[in-house]
């Protein structure tokens, strides 16, 4: 569960970043959040690698959860389009994800080769 709420609170200062950062060209204060959004992001997403979730599976979901949120919201906040292609292709990401996420399931985890090391002579 904690890798969860780890992975929404990702995508949800990544979504807060990019908006920002478009509002940000009329208000350069709003710069900071940027940065502090962007370096949380990273930081949250870091967190759930560690917790075991499959970087593929978290990067998708990040990715297409923050591209769908990002492009709902600036049509919300700053008035951009949001045509039906749009939104076919926003449909046709989350599929993508879903579909690396149900093929995850089952799948045997495979683990990088240990690491030798080196004796004192």
């Amino acid at each position: 569960m904690t890798k969860w709420l780890l992975l929404a609170g990702a995508i949800a200062s990544e979504v807060i970043a990019s908006l920002c950062l478009k509002a940000a060209l009329e208000n350069p204060v709003l710069f900071v959040i940027v940065g502090a959004g962007y370096v949380t992001a990273f930081g949250l997403l870091g967190a759930v690698l560690r917790q075991g979730l499959a970087l593929g599976v978290a990067y998708g979901i990040w990715a297409a959860a923050g591209v769908a949120l990002t492009a709902l919201l600036a049509a919300v906040l700053f008035g951009e389009p949001l045509t039906p292609v749009m939104l076919a292709g926003i449909t046709l990401v989350i599929g993508g994800v879903l579909c690396v996420e149900l093929g995850s399931r089952g799948a045997p985890v495979k683990r990088g080769a240990p690491v030798k090391e080196e004796t004192a002579r």
